[in-house]
């Protein structure tokens, strides 16, 4: 069961046995049905979550109810409110299930603690959001130069075989297109 997120802690910190076992005493199981939500704005985000299994959608409710989403988070990604989470404050996005999907988490109380204990596990996920913050700058500079194929082809090598895993819309939401453009690009691509 922690093999996954075990494998993702070894990308940028080596743990000793008696570390690995102390975080898999600390991570929590949730399991969370299709379009069932994880979080939802306003709430504050009080967990990071690893997804083991299924894909979840960060995403953003606009005042006239479309969402607009932000990021995808299969199998061996992370996912958070960042905002909320570091600052215990409410949530601007929501994070919700694309398909059935585990996660495992750690509460943001544990994982303070967790920082004492084990202080690589900073290096980890400062790693981790130095890592997060480049995508998104690289995602806000592809909304404002490059073509709607060129975030297509991108999105498709950022995510591989998430197109045959998840709604048409959430992709189109995602790129900044309409359904019927998305079906446009497929053909061609």
């Amino acid at each position: 069961m922690f093999e996954l997120i075990l494998a993702n802690f070894a990308l940028h910190i080596s743990l000793n046995d008696n570390e690995r076992s102390r975080i898999e005493v600390a991570l929590q199981q949730q399991s969370v049905k299709k379009n069932g939500l994880l979080l939802r704005p306003g709430e504050i985000c009080r967990k990071i979550c690893f997804v083991n299994k299924g894909c979840l959608r960060i995403f953003h409710i606009d005042k006239q109810g479309d969402e607009h989403n932000i990021s995808f988070c299969p199998e061996n990604w992370w996912a958070v409110d960042i905002g909320s989470f570091s600052h215990q404050s409410p949530a601007f996005y929501a994070i919700a299930a694309l398909e059935d999907t585990e996660v495992l988490y750690l509460s943001y109380s544990v994982l303070e603690q967790l920082y004492i204990e084990i202080p690589k596990l900073e290096r980890f996920f400062r790693i981790l959001t130095q890592n997060g913050f480049n995508l998104y700058q690289r995602r806000i500079n592809a909304a404002l130069s490059k073509t709607a194929e060129e975030r297509y082809l991108a999105f498709r090598k950022q995510y591989p075989g998430l197109e045959q895993r998840i709604a048409q819309k959430h992709i189109a939401s995602y790129l900044g297109i309409t359904a019927v453009f998305l079906s446009r690009l497929r053909k061609h691509n």
